[in-house]
């Protein structure tokens, strides 16, 4: 085989700071979790959502375990991913902690419903998954929660999605 210049400047092993920027190069949907515990209701804003499977439906989300909400998530049984759109900045930021708002006053910045689960589901969204835990990994800094799909709402087709790429948020 031969070797061929990739054209890319600073390759490098699995240097923590070097993979952070490598990972800001991609452009990924903003979503709120928010969750239905003992605790009560809480949320998050996360980029890490992936479909697992269409039988049963099923998504994934990862939450850092260092993470602020992580206590109010550990013991939830049920979550829905909320999909933003454009016009939901403040509350992407609100619930990513900027403001240093309780829990509550996150909240308070939005219409909010359920569906089968009881966890809150953002009017407004692109789309909402609501979900039942279904299994828990924890991988490196990380918690993956596993939820099977109860039941979905979708919004307007017209409304532009909220993505996030080079460390900024994008309206596309």
């Amino acid at each position: 085989m031969a070797e061929h210049d990739t054209g890319q400047a600073g390759l490098s092993g699995a240097d923590g700071a070097e993979f952070r920027q490598a990972m800001s190069r991609l452009s990924q949907q903003v979503h709120i979790v928010t969750g239905m515990g003992p605790r009560g209701r809480c949320g998050v804003t996360v980029t890490a959502v992936a479909s697992v499977s269409d039988d049963p439906p099923t998504v994934l989300f990862c939450l850092n375990r260092s993470s602020r909400t992580f206590p109010l998530f550990e013991d939830a049984k049920a979550f829905c991913i909320n999909t933003l759109a454009g016009d939901h900045v403040p509350l992407a930021d609100a619930f990513a902690g900027r403001g240093n708002l309780e829990t509550e006053a996150r909240f308070a910045l939005a219409d909010w419903t359920t569906l089968e689960s009881g966890a809150p589901v953002l009017t407004g969204a692109l789309a909402s998954f609501d979900c039942r835990v279904s299994q828990v990994i924890d991988m490196a800094t990380h918690r993956i929660f596993f939820g099977e799909v109860e039941a979905v709402a979708n919004g307007t087709d017209a409304a532009r999605a909220l993505t996030y790429y080079n460390r900024g948020y994008v309206v596309c």
